[in-house]
């Protein structure tokens, strides 16, 4: 696998958010992304994620540009994990279920309660109203939905923020392990100073300019 971003720019109206962004991913790569808040990290993400159009420039995903692909489908191959993950519905299963029913599947129980165990969540959890969750919960239920199928390329967008300790120490250790199993690659935007200082390989990203440490 190997993602490609060429020549990003990203512009609103006469401001220039960034400029010129190439770098390319490939298997068992962890990018960590850092710079100021409102300098583009997460807006650069939203772009490989296919959920901004950038202004210029191109992604692609093994050499086929991400427009070439059918969105559904390129969106269970590069998933998007987001800060306060948005659960939906009533309970746990129904968001464990998502991945499943997009792809025409059954559910497999005996999967999501593999992935609730390794966030720590009770088995009886798998029917609990997500209103009951607490933060730190839903964040766990997030990012195992990401996992249930392991994507090609894993976003992260500030998905540590505001959790405790223990709950960052549990998703990070599942995240390390699916990756050293399946080999996706990791792009992590964080401000978080545990991740920034076990960084593999850096990004920065601040005054519409990207500086990439060597990898």
């Amino acid at each position: 696998m190997k993602l490609t971003v060429e020549n990003l720019q990203m512009k609103y109206d006469q401001t220039t958010l960034f400029d010129n962004v190439s770098f390319s991913v490939q298997d068992d790569d962890w990018l960590t992304i850092t710079g100021e808040s409102g300098s583009g990290k997460s807006t650069l993400l939203k772009i490989i994620a296919g959920l901004v159009d950038a202004t210029a420039g191109t992604v692609k995903l093994n050499d086929k540009a991400q427009w070439d692909y059918e969105i559904s489908d390129y969106r269970q191959q590069v998933s998007y994990a987001v800060q306060s993950a948005q659960l939906f519905g009533e309970t746990i299963r129904d968001n464990l279920d998502l991945p499943f029913v997009v792809r025409d599947q059954e559910p497999d129980v005996e999967r999501q309660l593999t992935l609730m165990h390794a966030m720590e969540l009770p088995e009886d959890y798998l029917d609990k109203d997500i209103h009951e969750l607490s933060g730190g919960q839903k964040q766990r239920v997030g990012v195992a939905r990401n996992l249930i199928f392991p994507p090609k390329v894993l976003l992260l967008d500030e998905i540590m923020t505001g959790l405790d300790g223990a709950t960052k120490t549990t998703i990070w250790a599942l995240i390390k392990q699916m990756q050293e199993k399946y080999h996706f690659a990791v792009l992590s935007v964080t401000h978080d100073s545990d991740e920034i200082n076990q960084a593999q390989w850096m990004m920065h990203v601040n005054d519409g300019k990207v500086v990439l440490d060597e990898h």
